[in-house]
C-alpha cells in the first residue's frame, strides 16, 4: 500500500429512517478485522433535510470519517440516499462518497451521474470495499471512469459464495456502534444465507436480477462456523434472533447455535413454502418464543397454483399443507404463527377474491395473524417492467418516475409506487376486498392485544430489561452536551422489544431530544412501572401515584393504559419472563 491514500475512519450508515440492513454491521466488522477503523450509524429517526442535515454534521464532527458507505438496498430510499451523499459533500468536499446495495447495483448507471457520489459498489461489498479504503485504484465491482471520464462498470470479480465467505461475520460489536442506542436498535438479524433461486414477478430481488446485479446464479448457504461466530458475538447483546431464509435445516441452525445458550430470547423467522416440523420444533425447543412468518404468496388457491403453473411464483403451500401445518405448530406453546400474502396479484376474478376472504378468515379463525398488502412496484419485477403482459398498470418503472415519487411525498409517510388492474371494476373489487382483510386482519391483532381495564384488574410489570446508562453513553457524545452528558438514563424494554428511554433529572429547558420520556413525564412512567413491580391492582396503583406522584386519578389511569399497550405492564396471571439484560 505504499503511496496510497488510505481511507479510515469509515463511517457506514443507512439510506432510509428507521434500522439499517444488517449488510453494514457485516462490512464494519470486516473493515475493523482488515485495520479499519470503521463505524456505524444504524439506526435513523431523521424525517426533514434540517434533521438530516444537523445529525450528519454531528456525526462528521464526531468521526472526522474519510470515506462515507450509504447502504442503499431498498428501492423506497433512493431520494434520501441522494439526500444524504448531498449532504455530505456539503458538510466535508473531501469526503469519499460511496453507494452500495441491490438498488445502488440495478442503478449504477442513473446514480452515476450524481457528482455527490464517488464510488459504486456493485453486488457483494466486503472486498470492494476494503479496497476503496486501502487506496486500491482498481477496486473489484466498482463503477470506475475511462480516461474520457465516462463510466464502466467491468465483469464482476468478486461474487460470493458458499466457499468464498469464510470471511463475512459479524465481530467488534462493542467498538462499531458510537451510542448504546444505536447498539440497542439492532433487531437480531441474522443472514444464514445470501441469495434467490426463485423468480417471483413481483420481487425486484429475485433471481434473475441478483445475477445481473450481484453475479449469483444461485443462492447459497454460508458455513456453519461463519454464522456460529455471529450468534457467539450478538447473543449476549440482542434480546431477539432473526432469520430470512429458506433453505436452512434444522441440523444446520442446531450447529450453528451449538455453545450459545438462547433459552431467553426471542426468534422470528421468515420463510415460505411448507416449513419442516424438524425446523419448527428446533425453533420452539430452543428460543423463549417464537414468531414464525411464513409467506404464501396471496391468499387465493386457485391465484397461487395459476402463478406457479407458469413459473411466476415460489413454491407455496397448498390451503391444506398450511392447514396442517398451523394444526402442528399449535401443540407449540411458545410459538406464532403469521401467515402473509400479497392482494392484487395477476389473475385476480370475483372467484379469487372470495377464496381471500375464506382463507382470511380461516386463518385468523385458528388465532394466527395475517400479514397482508397490495402489489407494490418494485424496480426490474416482471411485472412492474411489463404490467401490460397481465393487463396491469404501474404508478412507476424507471428511475426517473420512482424518483419523482420519493422526492414528492410527504416527510413520514411510508406509501409507495403500486401495481394496479387496467379494469376499473376489478381494480375497485381487488381494492375493496383489500380493505376489508385488513380490517379484519387489524381487528384480530388488537383484539389480541386487549386487555379490559378496570378497578380490579391485577398488573404486574413485566418488562424484562432495566437498564441504566449515562446520557452521554446512551444517545453519544455527539449528540449530547457535556453539561447533561452525566444524567442517568433508565431504559425499559417490554417483551415484544418496545423501549422507553426515561431521564426523569434532564429537564427539557437543558436539553431536548425526541427520543426521550424527560422531566416530570420520565418520573411518572418509572414510578408506575415500580408500582405494579408485584401484582397489583389498577386501583391499587392509582391510589400509589396519587400520593407519591401527585398524579390525578385519570391522568394516572392513561398511564397504566399506554404502559399496558406497549406490553411493559401484563395481567398478573401471564407468565412473568426474565431475560438476561441484553
Amino acid at each position: 500500500m505504499h503511496g496510497r491514500r488510505v481511507l479510515s475512519p469509515v463511517l457506514l450508515v443507512g439510506a432510509g429512517t428507521g434500522e439499517a440492513t444488517c449488510g453494514i454491521l457485516y462490512l464494519a466488522g470486516y473493515l475493523r478485522r482488515a485495520g479499519v477503523e470503521a463505524y456505524v450509524r444504524l439506526h435513523d429517526l431523521d424525517e426533514s433535510e434540517d434533521e438530516v442535515t444537523r445529525s450528519l454534521e454531528a456525526l462528521v464532527t464526531r468521526v472526522r470519517p474519510r470515506l462515507v458507505g450509504i447502504s442503499l438496498k431498498w428501492f423506497h430510499h433512493i431520494h434520501r440516499a441522494l439526500l444524504v451523499a448531498r449532504t455530505l459533500r456539503k458538510l466535508d468536499p473531501e469526503i469519499r462518497i460511496v453507494v452500495g446495495g441491490n438498488t445502488a447495483s440495478y442503478w449504477w448507471r442513473e446514480l452515476e451521474a450524481y457528482d455527490c457520489i464517488d464510488h459504486i459498489v456493485l453486488g457483494d461489498g466486503e472486498l470492494p470495499l476494503l479496497a476503496l479504503c486501502q487506496g486500491d485504484p482498481s477496486p473489484p465491482n466498482c463503477v470506475t471512469r475511462d480516461p474520457d471520464g465516462n463510466p464502466r462498470r467491468l465483469p464482476l470479480a468478486y461474487v460470493q459464495g458458499s466457499t468464498n465467505s469464510e470471511d463475512v461475520y459479524y465481530s467488534h460489536f462493542d467498538d462499531i456502534f458510537l451510542s448504546q442506542a444505536d447498539r440497542h436498535a439492532f433487531s437480531g438479524w441474522v443472514a444464514p444465507g445470501k441469495g434467490c433461486g426463485e423468480n417471483c414477478l413481483y420481487c425486484g430481488g429475485a433471481r434473475g436480477n441478483q445475477k445481473a446485479a450481484f453475479g449469483r446464479a444461485k443462492p447459497f448457504l454460508r458455513s456453519e462456523d461463519s454464522v456460529r461466530r455471529d450468534h457467539q458475538e450478538i447473543a449476549s447483546r440482542t434480546w431477539q434472533l432473526r432469520y430470512d431464509f429458506s433453505g436452512s435445516s434444522a441440523e444446520f441452525l442446531a450447529s450453528t447455535w451449538a455453545g450459545v445458550d438462547l433459552s431467553r430470547h426471542a426468534c422470528t423467522y421468515f420463510l415460505w413454502g411448507v416449513a419442516r416440523m424438524e425446523l419448527v420444533d428446533a425453533l420452539a425447543r430452543t428460543f423463549e418464543q417464537v414468531h414464525m412468518v411464513l409467506d404464501i404468496g396471496c391468499f387465493s388457491e386457485q391465484q397461487r397454483h395459476e402463478q406457479m403453473r407458469r413459473g411466476l411464483l415460489k413454491p407455496c403451500a397448498s390451503d391444506r399443507e398450511l392447514l396442517e401445518l398451523i394444526d402442528r405448530c399449535r401443540r407449540h406453546p411458545n410459538l406464532d404463527v403469521e401467515i402473509s400474502g400479497i392482494a392484487g396479484l395477476p389473475f385476480a376474478s370475483a372467484a379469487t377474491l372470495a377464496q381471500e376472504v375464506r382463507l382470511v378468515e380461516r386463518v385468523i379463525s385458528l388465532d394466527c395473524v395475517v400479514g397482508y398488502q397490495r402489489l407494490e412496484a418494485q424496480p426490474g419485477a416482471l411485472v412492474t417492467e411489463h404490467p401490460a403482459r397481465f393487463d396491469m398498470v404501474t404508478e412507476a418503472r424507471t428511475f426517473t418516475e420512482f424518483l419523482g415519487y420519493f422526492e414528492r411525498r410527504e416527510p413520514g409517510a411510508n406509501t409507495v409506487p403500486m401495481v394496479r388492474f387496467r379494469d376499473a371494476a376489478l381494480e375497485e373489487a381487488v381494492q375493496r376486498t383489500s380493505d376489508h382483510v385488513d380490517a379484519l386482519a387489524l381487528g384480530h391483532r388488537e383484539a389480541r392485544r386487549r386487555v379490559p381495564l378496570h378497578a380490579r384488574t391485577r398488573l404486574v410489570n413485566t418488562a424484562p430489561s432495566t437498564q441504566q446508562f449515562k446520557l452521554g453513553d446512551w444517545l453519544g457524545a455527539h449528540r449530547v452536551p457535556a453539561r447533561v452528558a452525566q444524567e442517568r438514563v433508565t431504559v425499559v424494554r417490554s417483551v415484544e422489544g418496545f423501549g422507553l428511554a426515561c431521564a426523569p433529572s434532564v429537564s427539557p429547558r437543558k436539553f431536548s431530544d425526541p427520543t426521550l420520556e424527560q422531566g416530570e413525564e420520565g418520573k411518572v412512567l418509572l414510578s408506575t412501572l415500580a408500582a405494579f413491580e408485584r401484582p397489583t391492582t389498577v386501583a391499587s396503583a392509582v391510589a400509589e401515584l396519587g400520593a407519591k406522584a401527585r398524579l390525578d386519578p385519570d391522568s394516572a389511569r392513561e398511564v397504566i393504559e399506554h404502559l399496558v399497550e406497549g406490553r411493559f405492564l401484563q395481567p398478573a396471571a401471564a407468565p412473568r419472563t426474565r431475560s438476561h439484560d441484553a
